[in-house]
């Protein structure tokens, strides 16, 4: 549970996903005693005063879990309207991401504690990035120096992602949404425990974490 002095922190764990690239609904899949989702959902539970898990459309609901939407935005929009209106900060956790250290958690709330509309955690870019065109003719090449890898859990001051969502916005994270509006958002120091399941390489990965983990090497 959050012991933030005079913060309620709710978290909303996205997992409405359809799993397009993964080839199925991958925040389902068994990992170790329990599923992705079961693992992503434990950890932030751990320090949030209240979880609201949300699932895809259809599913038979059970106890803080809500409908998603037929997009990312829209699902999260639907998480918020479960959230209770004392929250005074609410984190955006991606369910394919099962692994929250209490170090990550800490910082994008602490973040927005110290004034941060929103924050993030990121990794630094390893691999040289290119912008292109259309024809896939390069544009610029940014400085590496300068880009960060997002990761979630995201955490925002929850009236200003309330009034970023009343717009009806569409982005592939919150940050981004809010940005947009103008609010203020920081990165801090993410780590690469929070990789992403897109792929079976990365199930692998991660059921090997797991088990790591279970057995105390993590």
């Amino acid at each position: 549970m959050s012991h933030i002095e005079n913060h309620v922190v709710w978290t909303i764990v996205v997992a409405a996903g359809s799993g397009t690239r993964f080839g199925g609904a991958k925040q389902f899949a068994q990992l170790g005693a329990g599923t992705v989702v079961e693992w992503a959902v434990h950890e932030v539970g751990k320090w949030s005063d209240g979880v609201v898990v949300v699932v895809l459309p259809g599913s038979v609901l059970s106890d803080g879990q809500v409908e998603g939407g037929s997009t990312r935005s829209e699902s999260v929009r639907n998480g918020l309207k479960a959230v209770p209106t004392e929250a005074t900060i609410v984190c955006v956790h991606d369910a394919a991401r099962p692994f929250v250290t209490e170090t990550v958690f800490s910082r994008v709330v602490n973040a927005v504690v110290n004034g941060a509309d929103g924050a993030v955690p990121g990794i630094e870019v390893a691999d040289t990035v290119k912008v292109i065109d259309a024809n896939g003719q390069v544009v610029s090449t940014p400085d590496r120096a300068t880009l960060r890898a997002v990761q979630t859990p995201q955490a925002f001051r929850a009236e200003m992602l309330r009034q970023a969502h009343d717009h009806d916005l569409q982005g592939t994270d919150d940050a981004a949404i809010v940005e947009s509006l103008g609010g203020k958002v920081v990165v801090v120091q993410g780590d690469p425990l929070l990789r992403k399941i897109t792929s079976r390489d990365d199930l692998d990965w991660a059921r090997m974490t797991a088990h790591k983990m279970t057995e105390g090497e993590v």
